[in-house]
């Protein structure tokens, strides 16, 4: 026993060993035959085309090929039908001078050389047949409704077996059901037959597939009748009809046609496909269900034919046998049938065919042929195509049942070896040689081969070798320090290295070795690792309407050594070819969709190594096609059903159905909206109005929009009723105070159900039980009753009636008569002070008889008569505050504080406003102060400066002082400490002292009252630099004049800015004296509109820049700018307003040209000529003497001539002052003159004009005497104007 288990463990270590020895021999080896292609063991050929058995092999030397036919040697050369193809076993049969019937026999093939001998399979060649149906009559088949039927179809024997199929005369294959079937060998079987099933043409075909023949059986007819139908054609058929029925079809439980009896068996092979069937009969059809008693069915290989008739398991294995069973069921009762099925199996190789063994003088070796089968199959082996008991004997060798053992084997000893394994269902027969050789290594990989993979894929990298003994395969990479055995690499038995997962870093060469006791060889191949392919951004479903353009998107990352390639595919497809889809590199544009470009577009990523894809969906939708065929049922007085069809969705499902009408009888042409359905119904219920004649139509919706309207129904007319609604929106209020207005809403021409539509308008006094007033109506929405008391309540009904009736009882409404003014005011007025600027205001409401009307609210009118100090003007602008509803109080806000203010209350109706409240006045206290109204800084010098202020516009109070705080500025415009003075409350300038020279300091003033301090002013200045001191804490181009001790210093740090012109520009200079750097010139044409900007030259560490981009005759405005600290304010100069010459060269005076003085004179004398001809026009009459137009015209500028007389008009030398056309003048007749330092006062009478609260006059124009005006004019300074002289000529005459 223990001998037996070390044997076996011995063999285990040869077979582990050998296990690589399946690598194929190079060829330019000794080798012995091996069979390569061989035909298969069951030859079907087709007898119509020539006869061709492959038997093709290799070996070293090239093997020789002999046949034998039925066991016996097959000399080809002696038939000349027959030929052997060069170089190989095939054999070629012409059977153009034969038939193939005589080669229908069993063929082997042998191929030999020096060092063996392999043979093949046994070739059964048999011709396929498809023989013709033979000829028989076939009676018609009158059969009995309900009962069942098998018509037979029987076909021929054929090799292969034909496939069986029913159809009719037009090739239609026959419908099939879970009642009409057709089973396994071809019959069609009727559970039950119906007279629909009677016909003439049921036929049978049976295709034959090798010879692509179709064989057809003569035509069944079929009769389905009833009893009756039966007995009365009996005697016509009695003679030449089969019936097979003679009772009555009952409904029935199932039984089964096939197969018969409770119970029956089946055999099966392993790895076939197994196929059972039930089929039933019954009234009704029954059911049929399968399962298997002895387990579940396996769910990977099962699959259900013919209704649930046919049960299919592919790839049969031992554990499919067992007991199945068929129930069949319907609803009078069940019937089982269990099949028993058994499971063979020819032979199967367990751990595949053996394998050659190349083997080394002295090395030993195993063949092991290991195969199962049920019955279990005998092995026996040969050698060289002979039994291997009559081979010679050889010590090296030894046959233990399936496996041959050999030991220290010896030159010369190579042979092949065959296995068969056969037992009752097959054989298996393998060829395996022993090649007994002594080589050196070498290595069959190619060299240097670049192998590339994909980033976290497996790496193989191969190392196919060959020697004798087997070679051992190592691996290095790189430098070859080290093996490369263990994580992440694994060897294969092959000589395959293989990487897992591979990575950027595992990239390189690597070196494979093979080596034997004989030799070494080395072999290198390198490795690239890619970044995979991955696409980004995938498309996305879309939904588009079609004629619109739709974008699919495919954005890709990959290697950059791998240029993919993109392939886009419609529903697995290629795409079609049409100019509107547009592909590229990462987007496919569909333009102009259509309904056929719907589907699944994919878009595929590839390259060399690997691709990526994915897909989206394309549904293309459209409005829906408009509803069909509408159709009125149901038909009542006021209702009636319509019903339509639906038109295509185009995708998008319809959401609902809007149903509208046309009334003919009243507004033909016009369509309105009835109702709406919901997009699953195809009917609606339609309530109706009397009187109308309808129309409809439907129109469908779904998410793209809606879709045409269908074709208008028939009309439906409705009768004529009595109103069933009265007019809504009854109203009643007065326009008057002695009125009330009765108005409603009409009703439309659809609710007056019929003709002779009117109004019976109805009112009353409310709270009064007197009679209703009634009158008639026509044509109209409202009615105005007369006489009324002011403000009363009245009750209100308006009734719908026509000519078939009225209306219901209308509801009753309520308004009022109209509205007159309050007449009292409100009482106990007072004011409640808040703080400095808010005042609460009560009172008491008034009586509401008082009121007259509805109370809207009241008014509070407040004023601020003037301020509580001295210096401020007095202010009587009037302010309203109106307080909606019963409101007794109410707030004052933005009041200016130490503010003497006067008010009163007034409510109000619809009509208007009440009498006003006796006025009262109220003080407001003081708050703080406004910021000063100016701040100056004079008298700069190196360490001192004075600063002149302003008191506050608005003091609010009395000023008790004044807070002034300074800081330094550096350089880099950063604040320096604060310093912080108090001032008294008279104080309105201030000298400092001590201050640090060319340094600029930035002030802060702000006025105090009892209340607080106010809002600050501020202003910043420069100190004057010591001119002796040559370290400047400045960089300037040069150090400013030495200035008069006095003189008053401008806050901006320019000076002397001036211009002068020449032939290369325009020359701006100025005198700086700030610390800032960033110095600017801007410039812009003078009369240019808001949109245009300033033009800016850089001019820093300069005092003087030329400008030479100004355009000649143009005049521009000219500033200087300087720019410190993002947060400070720019410094900017005076502007300079430079007119730059049309021509700069010597320019000459016009007015000293002789044409010119000519053509002056020639005016003046035309001029001279014109007032002759005018005086004398205007003294023909002699009505009037010149005292009397002296007396008339006082002042010739208001008394203008006009053209019909030959006056002159009205003339002013300002432009700007003429009047525009329809403009008018002050009714006074005063006309304001041009703004200038001339005081406002001068407007108004003694100087009293008043000022708004922020200073703005708002005093009325007061006349001024025309002879003050005149005088005015008289004394202007101006040049007096040759019209002016003109008219004074005119006043003399």
């Amino acid at each position: 026993m223990m001998e037996r288990r070390r044997m076996d463990a011995a063999l285990l270590v040869l077979f582990l060993v050998h296990l690589a020895t399946a690598l194929e021999v190079p060829l330019d080896l000794p080798q012995p035959p091996t069979i390569t292609h061989q035909s298969p063991k069951d030859y079907i050929i087709d007898p119509r085309e020539n006869i061709i058995i492959q038997c093709e092999a290799k070996g070293k030397p090239h093997p020789s090929f002999s046949w034998t036919r039925n066991g016996t040697h097959f000399d080809i050369d002696q038939d000349p039908n027959v030929t052997m193809k060069p170089h190989s076993g095939t054999l070629v049969v012409d059977i153009s001078r034969t038939k193939a019937e005589q080669y229908e026999c069993v063929y082997q093939c042998t191929a030999r050389n020096k060092h063996g001998t392999a043979v093949s399979n046994n070739i059964v060649v048999r011709q396929s047949r498809s023989p013709l149906w033979s000829k028989e009559k076939i009676k018609p088949i009158v059969v009995q409704e309900g009962v069942s039927l098998v018509l037979p179809c029987r076909p021929p024997a054929g090799l292969p077996p034909p496939i069986i199929f029913w159809m009719d005369n037009n090739f239609q294959r026959l419908p099939q059901s879970r009642r009409v079937s057709q089973s396994l060998n071809g019959d069609l079987y009727f559970s039950n037959v119906l007279r629909e099933d009677s016909r003439n043409d049921y036929i049978c075909y049976a295709r034959f597939p090798y010879t692509q023949t179709i064989q057809q059986k003569q035509p069944i007819t079929v009769k389905v009748l009833n009893l009756d139908a039966i007995n009365d054609t009996m005697a016509a058929f009695y003679n030449d009809t089969d019936l097979f029925s003679e009772d009555p079809a009952d409904e029935r439980k199932p039984t089964f046609l096939i197969p018969s009896g409770p119970s029956s068996s089946k055999m099966v092979l392993r790895g076939q496909v197994l196929e059972m069937e039930c089929i039933a009969e019954g009234l009704p059809t029954p059911e049929i269900s399968w399962t298997k008693n002895s387990g579940d069915l396996p769910v990977n290989r099962t699959s259900y034919l013919h209704y649930q008739k046919t049960l299919r398991i592919v790839n049969v294995s031992e554990s499919d046998a067992g007991d199945y069973r068929c129930t069949a069921r319907n609803k009078l009762g069940t019937v089982y049938h269990t099949i028993h099925i058994m499971v063979k199996a020819a032979p199967f190789w367990i751990s595949g065919a053996p394998r050659n063994l190349v083997l080394a003088p002295g090395e030993d070796g195993v063949l092991t042929c290991r195969a199962s089968g049920t019955p279990k199959p005998s092995v026996t082996w040969a050698m060289n195509g002979i039994p291997i008991e009559n081979s010679p004997k050889d010590l090296s060798r030894k046959v233990e049942d399936d496996t041959i053992i050999f030991s220290v084997v010896q030159s010369g000893s190579s042979a092949v070896y065959q296995c068969n394994v056969s037992n009752d269902y097959g054989y298996l027969l393998s060829n395996a040689f022993v090649n007994v050789l002594s080589e050196t290594p070498r290595v069959l990989t190619q060299a240097n081969k670049v192998y590339q993979v994909i980033k976290n894929h497996r790496a193989l990298l191969d190392c196919a070798s060959f020697g004798s003994p087997i070679p051992r395969i190592t691996w290095f990479k790189d430098s070859r320090s080290s093996t490369l055995d263990g994580d992440p690499y694994m060897h294969h038995d092959n000589g395959t290295l293989e990487i897992h997962v591979a990575q950027a870093h595992h990239s390189g060469k690597y070196t494979c070795v093979a080596r034997n006791t004989l030799g070494i060889y080395e072999n290198h191949v390198y490795l690239e690792v890619k970044d995979p392919t991955r696409i980004l951004k995938q498309p996305d479903y879309k939904q588009v309407q079609r004629g619109r353009s739709v974008v699919f998107e495919c954005k890709v990352t990959y290697d950059p050594s791998l240029q993919p390639t993109v392939t886009w595919l419609k529903d697995d497809g290629e795409l079609p070819d049409d100019e509107r889809l547009i592909v590229d590199f990462d987007s496919l544009t569909i333009t102009d969709v259509t309904e056929n470009d719907a589907g699944v577009y994919t878009c595929i990523m590839n390259t060399t190594l690997d691709q990526d894809s994915a897909r989206a969906e394309l549904t293309v939708v459209e409005r829906p096609d408009p509803p069909t065929d509408l159709e009125l049922t149901d038909k009542k007085k006021r209702s009636v059903q319509l019903t339509w069809t639906p038109g295509d969705e185009h995708n998008s499902p319809i959401q609902k159905f809007l149903i509208q009408y046309e009334d003919s009888l009243h507004h033909r042409g016009h369509w309105h909206n009835l109702t709406e359905v919901p997009g699953t119904k195809t009917t609606a219920h339609l309530k109706l109005s009397p009187y109308v004649h309808y129309i409809f139509r439907v129109l469908a919706v779904n998410s793209v929009g809606f879709s045409r309207p269908s074709f208008p129904s028939r009309m439906f007319k409705t009768e004529p009723a009595a109103p069933d609604e009265n007019p809504t929106g009854v109203h009643g209020f007065g326009t008057e105070h002695d009125n009330l207005v009765i108005s409603w809403k009409p009703l439309t021409g659809l609710q007056s159900n019929g003709p002779g539509l009117h109004y019976k308008v109805m009112w009353r006094q409310k709270l009064m039980e007197s009679d209703w007033t009634k009158v008639t109506v026509a044509n109209n929405s409202k009615f105005v009753v007369s006489g009324t008391p002011t403000f009363v309540p009245y009750e209100l009904k308006v009734q719908a009636v026509n000519d078939h009736g009225a209306g219901p009882e209308p509801a009753i409404a309520h308004g009022y008569s109209g509205e007159d003014l309050p007449v009292a005011a409100p009482e106990n007025v007072q004011a409640v002070l808040l703080n400095s600027t808010l005042s609460e205001v009560h009172w008491d409401p008034v009586p509401p008889k008082s009121i007259r009307g509805h109370l809207k609210g009241y008014k509070v009118y407040y004023w601020r008569e003037r301020s509580l100090h001295k210096h401020n003007p007095h202010h009587v602008e009037k302010q309203i505050l109106t307080f909606s509803g019963n409101h007794t109080h109410g707030i004052l806000p933005g009041l200016h504080p130490f503010s003497l203010y006067s008010f009163n209350v007034r409510v109000y109706n619809g009509k208007g406003d009440g009498p006003p409240s006796p006025t009262q006045q109220f003080e407001t206290p003081e708050g703080v102060p406004g910021p000063p109204t100016s701040l100056v800084v004079t008298n700069t010098n190196m360490d001192t400066l004075t600063l002149e202020w302003n008191p506050p516009h608005d003091r609010n109070g009395h000023i008790t002082g004044y807070t002034l705080k300074y800081q330094p500025v550096n350089n880099s415009n950063e604040l320096g400490p604060v310093e912080e003075l108090a001032l008294p409350a008279n104080a309105t300038s201030f000298t400092l002292l001590n201050l640090k020279y060319s340094t600029r300091y930035k002030f802060y003033l702000n006025a105090k009252t009892v209340r607080g301090a106010g809002t600050a002013i501020s202003q910043e200045a420069v100190t004057i630099m010591d001119e002796g001191n040559t370290q400047t804490p400045h960089s300037i181009a040069r150090s400013p004049p030495r200035r008069p001790p006095h003189k008053v210093r401008p806050v901006s740090p320019f000076g002397n800015v001036s211009s002068s012109s020449g032939e290369d520009g325009t020359l701006i200079s100025w005198e700086y004296w700030g610390p800032e750097k960033n110095i600017y010139v801007e410039y812009i044409v003078k009369n240019s509109e808001g949109e245009e900007k300033w033009q800016k030259e850089l001019v820093n560490g300069s005092q003087n820049v030329m400008l030479k981009g100004l355009k000649e005759g143009l005049s521009y405005r000219v500033r200087l700018v300087a720019k410190g600290h993002h947060d400070q304010p720019l410094h900017r100069s005076e502007e300079l307003l430079v007119l730059v010459p049309a021509v700069t060269s010597r320019q000459v005076d016009i007015a000293t040209q002789g044409w010119f003085i000519g053509l002056m004179c020639a005016i003046a004398l035309l001029i001279l000529i014109l007032l002759i001809i005018c005086f004398i026009q205007r003294n023909k009459g002699g009505k009037y003497p010149v005292k009397e137009k002296e007396d008339a015209h006082t002042d010739p500028e208001f008394q203008p001539m006009k053209d019909d007389d030959c006056t002159f008009g009205e003339y002013s030398d300002n432009e700007d002052h003429k009047p525009l056309k329809g403009s008018r003048t002050p009714s006074n007749g005063t006309v304001k003159r041009d703004d200038s330092d001339d005081s406002l006062v001068d407007y108004g009478e003694g100087g009293d004009g008043q000022f708004n609260e922020d200073g703005s006059f708002i005093g009325q124009y007061s006349g001024k005497s025309v002879s003050r005006e005149t005088a005015e004019g008289h004394e202007s300074s101006e040049a007096p104007s040759p019209i002016n002289a003109m008219n004074s000529l005119n006043s003399f005459v």
